[in-house]
This record gives structure tokens, sequence and C-alpha cells, in this order.
């Protein structure tokens, strides 16, 4: 019995572990320019990161890198994580959040705002690369009883002054289904198309 409890165990741990390492091959198959996962020992101290900053997985655009802790790889959460980073990069290095920038300087009022649709957006990005790896559907509302990545976990060194955004877990977990949809055009929340996202695809 101890037997195949352990191995069942370490079937789930290696499952994990290599949808991981699909979503990152989907990811950069999908869109040219992407970060490399770096997996290090802990997140503070790398790219500007203190403990204020996501422990688990940030994306450094300074260094075009995903940083991963090797404890993280096999938790469940942790390929929604990762596709997420990667939603984050396609807007980064495809002149998303150039644009969203410039808005938001234009628009001060309106930043919280306007950084929630960014935000829906990474979530829409992240179900779509999800649904490219044929990992599986992924639910946000199964694997969180909370909000992720509320805090800082992405940005150019210093990493502690990234953007802190909240839009709430059904609306995280639902724009995350969208993409698992499979069509990239659906990722077009409120003001933000999806046209830059449609000419970077590698189709």
């Amino acid at each position: 019995m101890f037997r195949w409890v352990l191995a069942m165990v370490i079937g789930a741990q290696a499952a994990a572990a290599d949808q991981v390492v699909l979503v990152e091959q989907a990811a950069r198959a999908a869109f040219g320019g992407l970060p490399t996962v770096q997996r290090v020992d802990q997140i503070a101290g790398q790219c500007g990161a203190d403990n204020s900053v996501n422990q688990i997985a940030v994306y450094c655009t300074t260094t075009n890198q995903i940083l991963l802790v090797r404890d993280a790889v096999e938790a469940p959460q942790t390929p929604y994580m990762l596709a997420h980073l990667y939603g984050h990069a396609v807007q980064v290095r495809h002149g998303v959040a150039d644009f969203a920038l410039g808005q938001i300087r234009q628009r001060r009022a309106e930043e919280a705002m306007l950084r929630g649709l960014v935000t829906r957006q990474v979530e829409c990005i992240a179900g779509f690369i999800v649904a490219r790896a044929g990992t599986g559907q992924m639910d946000l509302n199964s694997l969180f009883t909370t909000e992720p990545f509320t805090g800082s976990h992405w940005g150019r060194d210093p990493l502690h002054i990234g953007p802190e955004v909240s839009i709430g877990l059904a609306a995280r977990a639902d724009w995350f289904a969208r993409g698992q949809q499979g069509d990239l055009a659906a990722c077009a929340p409120g003001e933000f198309t999806a046209d830059l996202l449609l000419d970077a695809l590698n189709r």
C-alpha cells in the first residue's frame, strides 16, 4: 500500500513538472522574444526583489527572464503561474505594455481601471498558452482560495516597486477560462484590443 501511495505522489509531482515544461514550450513557440525560465533557490535578492515580492515566480523584464523557485515546480498551481508571467511577457515584448503605460500616464485618475484591463488580458493570454500546452483545463477557483498575483511579480529591476493590482479571483478565473477556449482574439477587455497580440502570434 505504501509503495502504491508513494508511486502516486511521485507520478503527480512528475506530471506537474512536465506541465511546467509544456507551458514554457507552448509560450515560446506561440510568440517570439519571450523569456526563458530560470529555476532558482529563492526570489528575494534577484532582480531587485525583496520579501514583499512574489516568492514563487516572477518576470524580470530587465533580463527578460522568468525566475521560478525550484521547490514550487511540482505544485499544481505552478503551470498557471508560469503562464500568467508569460502573459505579461507577451504584452511587454509586443507593444501592449508600452501602449498601456502611455494611457496610464495620460489618465492617472483611471489608473486602477486601466491596470485592471491589462490584468484581464494577461489572464486571457495565460489561458490561451495553457490551451496550447495541452495540459488540460484548469480552473483558478479550484487552484486558489484567494486572488493570486496581487502583489509585485513583474517589471524592471528593482522588482519590489512593481505594480500591485487586484481584480478579484472571479474576474481572473473568468478571463483565464476565456483564453483556454483557444481564441486569442477574445483577449480584448474594454479598450485593449487583441490586435497587437494577433500580430505577434506565430500562427
